[in-house]
């Protein structure tokens, strides 16, 4: 293939193309490398570097150093009075309420209190709030000590024996993983764990089906990103399987985490839309998604990016704008964590030749330099 050739199928310019071939473009964004992918017929990491690039950490003194700290040099307890299982899950669930909230100011002072009690308590227990920290972790791009968090809950929820929680951690672990590109890694782990853990449908508790699922939606969300699609649609048509068993939208997979059900499913295959490039297929099935999701879930707010990244890959700039505002106005401290939002709003910057002052106020929001 010529340069132009390849330019034209991947849907890239041909400046691009020539800089990538000559090395001088810069470090590849995982975007890119999965259209040249597509294009040659590979795999996305055949493409982008073997060894993903990570985000540099947060500078320290940020609101979760004193979360990382508990996590990567835990201090000996020294606490005169020992924990009750029941005060330390009693705080895990308003420590999840916080998370879920985005009340992350007053998440942040309450998680390595939490931590220190939690090395005392049982297995089971400190299991579930080391998947609530790297679940944070996560989030706010600590993923040294979000992969510390999860090796310990995974550590602690096979000593206990209980798949469940076992497959809670791999589900966000694979998170993690996709968030680092590792996407072959993540294929391998939660087709793994969703043998393990698949239940008969016509008798399986909720728990069991949600566990299933998630891991289905996991595995489908790295495969598209690796350029499989036909593996992706594979296990995206079981997780609606377990979204039809479910018969709604409920509660999470092991104790809180997430809900999941057939709008769950609806949100996953927009994400696999857009990130395959079909932007105006991903808004179509935006469509069949429930308007009234709670404004503080974290799979809604990362749907209405899609949607929002959907519409600015289609030049609907104002229509993207318009949700990015939504989400500033419903779930701000999330949103201040999105690099998406950033990488969206930068790219309608480049391209308007006048910003408007709720364009300047939303780029403040989300931390983009202007």
């Amino acid at each position: 293939m010529t340069q132009r050739e390849l330019a034209d199928v991947a849907g890239l310019s041909l400046s691009a193309v020539k800089k990538i071939e000559q090395g001088t473009l810069g470090q590849l964004r995982l975007e890119t490398a999965h259209r040249l992918a597509t294009a040659l017929g590979v795999t996305t990491l055949a493409i982008a570097d073997p060894v993903p690039q990570q985000e540099p950490e947060p500078s320290p003194g940020g609101i979760w150093t004193p979360t990382r700290d508990a996590l990567l040099s835990p201090a000996v307890s020294g606490m005169a009075e020992p924990v009750t299982e029941r005060g330390t899950a009693d705080a895990l669930l308003s420590a999840v309420k916080l998370y879920h909230d985005n009340e992350y100011e007053r998440l942040a002072r309450v998680l390595p209190l939490l931590l220190r009690d939690a090395r005392d308590a049982s297995p089971l227990l400190r299991s579930r709030v080391m998947q609530l920290a790297g679940s944070v972790m996560t989030q706010t791009r600590n993923h040294d000590a979000a992969r510390v968090a999860l090796a310990q809950s995974m550590t602690d929820a096979e000593a206990t024996g209980s798949d469940l929680d076992a497959a809670s951690t791999v589900i966000t672990q694979c998170w993690l993983l996709l968030v680092e590109g590792q996407f072959s890694e993540v294929r391998t782990l939660a087709a793994r764990w969703a043998d393990r853990v698949e239940p008969r449908l016509s008798v399986a508790t909720n728990p069991e089906i949600s566990a299933w699922g998630w891991l289905l939606l996991r595995g489908s969300a790295a495969a598209i990103r690796d350029n499989r699609p036909d593996e992706a649609a594979d296990m995206m048509r079981l997780a609606e399987a377990a979204a039809v068993a479910a018969g709604s939208e409920r509660g999470g997979y092991r104790m809180y985490w997430t809900t999941f059900g057939p709008a769950t499913v609806a949100m996953k295959r927009t994400e696999n839309a857009l990130v395959d490039g079909r932007p105006d297929v991903a808004l179509k099935l935006a469509t069949r998604v429930p308007a009234r999701l709670r404004p503080t879930s974290d799979n809604r707010n990362r749907h209405l990016l899609d949607v929002s990244a959907a519409n600015a890959e289609l030049r609907r700039y104002d229509e993207a704008v318009g949700v990015l505002r939504q989400l500033s106005r419903e779930a701000a401290p999330w949103l201040a964590e999105q690099r998406m939002a950033r990488d969206i709003l930068g790219r309608i910057v480049q391209r308007r030749r006048t910003l408007t002052p709720d364009m300047r106020e939303l780029a403040g929001a989300i931390r983009l330099p202007l």
